[in-house]
């Protein structure tokens, strides 16, 4: 029996709970992102903390895509799931020297810079070893991405990138550090950005920056507007795929790139999201006196964002034909947090129905945890069950 995209018969032979990902379905969207970047000569590095699952890593790699990384494992683990070290840029606010010299060692294309401290200890390491360190700087722009706290990061006062009013002492400085090779500028304003336009404010100050520093003679090659792009949580069926279209266009009309200029993109995602899937079992069904409870074997050591950011992901059913009826979907975790909804509106669910969280594609495995000393979940893929 297959409901939607999810072959239940082979999914019931699985123990719970897990992630399952659709193969066919990133293809698609790596073809999609692949045919807009090309047609405006744009580079996409895929940011891998949105899900470092080794066949996920590997398929993406073979695509020739790139990879933005946020700390030295990451960095690794690109590397060896085939993503050249070429293609690879690194930030992070907090990279440790150990971190550093890996990058170094494998000369890797790009730091992303996030403060002068953070500049003058890779150029002091770079020195050491007789090299020269690519880097670009992370810029907040000041730019209100209108997404939840936790995940906006481009205005001034954050602990991510330099403050535009810094820029006169940070290229003064950067005149003294010869083990440093400055080839871009880099911004990312959050995440789960729905509207398109929000996008625009980025690049008009992204223009005005490049004015400022053509006016204190220096070149750039590159132009690293991060990622950001959301996905339809509550329609996951009707709106698979993001609107790369959109998004890539948009950039390609407002940014005034110069001649010979890339634009770098590191879209995570809305890559990976969709494509992934928590699936779990129900292991009890609890009637309090005016709510009914689904108690699941997935809790927020399995998928923690609608703990952590007050998530959607929608929920369903896909062992039940039954009328709707509402729930309060719970977790077996031992805090008052680990629930998955509230109210929620769910065919008529049993003891040992299978449910899906949809749309848990990214931040969902890579966040697991082993709170609770529960294991982790594993992943599926829809091509090898």
């Amino acid at each position: 029996m297959t409901k939607g995209n999810f072959p239940v018969d082979k999914l019931k032979g699985i123990e719970t709970p897990f992630y399952y990902y659709d193969i066919e379905l990133l293809k698609k969207t790596l073809k999609i992102v692949k045919e807009e970047t090309k047609k405006y000569g744009f580079i996409q590095h895929y940011a891998v903390k949105a899900n470092a699952n080794r066949r996920i890593l590997e398929l993406i790699a073979s695509e020739g895509f790139g990879a933005d990384c946020v700390s030295g494992n990451e960095v690794k683990t690109a590397v060896n799931s085939g993503f050249p070290a070429s293609k690879i840029v690194f930030a992070g606010v907090g990279k440790t020297d150990k971190e550093i010299t890996l990058a170094l060692d494998l000369n890797i294309f790009c730091f992303n810079v996030e403060s002068l401290p953070e500049l003058e200890v890779i150029n002091e390491l770079a020195a050491k070893k007789g090299k020269t360190a690519q880097v670009a700087l992370r810029i907040n722009p000041n730019v209100d991405a209108h997404t939840h706290e936790y995940i906006t990061t481009g205005l001034n006062e954050n602990k991510f990138g330099f403050s535009m009013a810094h820029l006169d002492s940070v290229l003064d400085t950067l005149k003294s550090l010869k083990n440093i090779n400055l080839i871009g500028i880099h911004f990312h304003i959050g995440s789960q950005i729905e509207d398109a336009h929000t996008f625009e404010p980025l690049c008009a100050r992204v223009n005005e920056l490049q004015d400022f520093f053509e006016e204190k003679g220096v070149k750039l090659e590159l132009i690293n507007l991060g990622g950001g792009l959301g996905i339809d949580y509550e329609k996951p069926n009707e709106n698979p795929i993001a609107n790369f279209p959109e998004y890539f266009e948009l950039f390609s009309k407002q940014l005034k790139l110069r001649s010979g200029q890339i634009a770098h993109f590191e879209l995570g995602r809305a890559i990976v999201a969709q494509c992934g899937s928590l699936v779990t079992k129900t292991t009890y069904i609890k009637h309090g006196e005016s709510k009914s409870f689904v108690i699941v074997d997935a809790g927020m050591t399995d998928l923690i964002r609608p703990a952590l950011y007050q998530a959607y992901h929608k929920i369903e059913n896909i062992t039940s034909d039954l009328p709707v009826k509402k729930y309060d979907v719970v977790g077996p975790i031992c805090e008052s947090s680990d629930f998955f909804a509230k109210d929620y509106e769910l065919n008529e669910t049993e003891r040992g129905d299978l449910l899906v969280l949809r749309s848990a594609g990214a931040y969902g495995e890579i966040m697991a945890s082993q709170y609770n000393c529960r294991e982790l979940p594993k992943g599926y893929f829809s091509d090898k069950i």
